[in-house]
Order: structure tokens, then C-alpha cells, then sequence
């Protein structure tokens, strides 16, 4: 799933491992199960990237921003996060990866103004209801929205119904991506932005 970014897909794992827990990026539990629960969970959701400019809101660890950046290198991965420790965890990894096609912002989404991206993805940073009203704003005109989302995200969708319509998203689907792969299913809110 990484093709020809499969090295450094491992390397980026090898300093999550080594740092991860350490920097608060990932917790102890969740180091036996980072590829299978996290690298190749955010994988999955690289085809669905078109070429130009995807915002990653709350990117943490780098998850899924860094791990898009090694699927994609034809696009720019903007890593959004306000923590200044993750933001140089960020920027110290996408230079010691070599990803020319990462850019770290340090900021909230919500005080962003003047991005104008072609996609957004999130994972892990707030219901539907609350995230929807971040990262809409951020998306151009006849962008989309890609908004990893756990098991709950049926129940999620429908307590995001208002947010929805004053986003005004259309084409909204939940999709399932990675079954029968050994991982877990991601499941992926898409909307596109009117």
C-alpha cells in the first residue's frame, strides 16, 4: 500500500516507536498494534487523495498526514496543530524522512482564514458535529472533506445533521475502506463542500 515509500513508511514506525509514548504522541498499548491500527488504517485513505492541497487538522503524530505524505508524494500535505512540541515532532520528521511535499502549520483550525485547501482530512479529533464547523471553512469551493471516523460514525452522522446543512456539504457517504486486509476498518466521512 505504500509502494515505492514502504522504507519510509518503516522508519517513520521505528521513531514512533522509539519516541512515541515518550512524546505523548501514541500510547503504550497502542505500540504492538501501530501498523496494523494506525499506518495501514491512514493508508487506506490514500487513493482517495487527488493532486493539490491537503490540510491534515489536529495531525498529532502524524496520523494520517505523515503516512499520506510517504503513500503521496504528488500531494501537498499541509500537518495543522496547534501543539508546539507535535508541530516540532512534525517538522523534524518530514525533513529526517526527506518529504518535500510536507508543510507544518502551527495554529487551530478554527482561527485559519486563508488556506483554501483542495481536501481536508482529520482522524481522531472530534465528533462530526464539532469537526464539520472546523474543517469546512478550510476546503475551496467543490473541495471534500475526509474525516476518519471510528464504528460510531452512523450515530455520529445523524447528531451532525445541523452542522451539515450550515456547512452546506453535499454528497455525503460514509465509506468503509480496508475489509478483508488484516486491519482495522476505516471508516471515512466524504463530503464535498458547496
Amino acid at each position: 500500500m505504500f509502494g515505492a515509500g514502504i522504507e519510509r513508511a518503516r522508519s517513520y514506525a521505528g521513531q514512533l516507536t522509539r519516541r512515541g509514548e515518550e512524546l505523548g504522541l501514541i500510547g503504550p498499548q497502542e505500540l504492538s498494534r501501530l501498523w496494523s491500527r494506525h499506518l495501514l488504517n491512514c493508508v487506506l485513505l490514500a487513493p482517495l487523495l487527488r493532486p493539490g492541497r491537503v490540510g491534515d487538522v489536529g495531525s498529532g503524530a502524524g496520523l494520517p498526514g505523515i503516512v499520506l505524505a510517504i503513500a503521496r508524494p504528488d500531494v501537498h500535505i499541509v500537518l495543522i496543530e496547534p501543539m508546539e512540541r507535535r508541530t516540532e515532532w512534525l517538522r523534524d520528521e518530514a525533513e529526517r524522512l526527506g518529504l518535500a511535499n510536507v508543510e507544518v502549520l502551527r495554529a487551530r483550525a478554527e482561527d485559519i482564514s486563508d488556506l483554501a485547501l483542495d481536501q481536508v482530512t482529520a482522524r481522531a479529533v472530534a465528533a462530526l458535529r464539532t469537526l464539520i464547523p472546523l474543517t469546512a471553512p478550510l476546503v475551496r469551493a467543490e473541495g471534500e472533506l475526509l474525516l476518519m471516523k471510528g464504528a460510531r460514525v452512523a450515530e455520529e452522522l445523524t447528531a451532525a445533521r445541523k452542522a451539515i446543512a450550515a456547512a452546506r456539504l453535499r454528497d455525503v457517504e460514509v465509506l468503509e475502506l480496508g475489509a478483508g486486509l488484516g486491519t482495522e476498518t476505516t471508516r471515512v466521512f466524504r463530503a464535498s463542500v458547496g
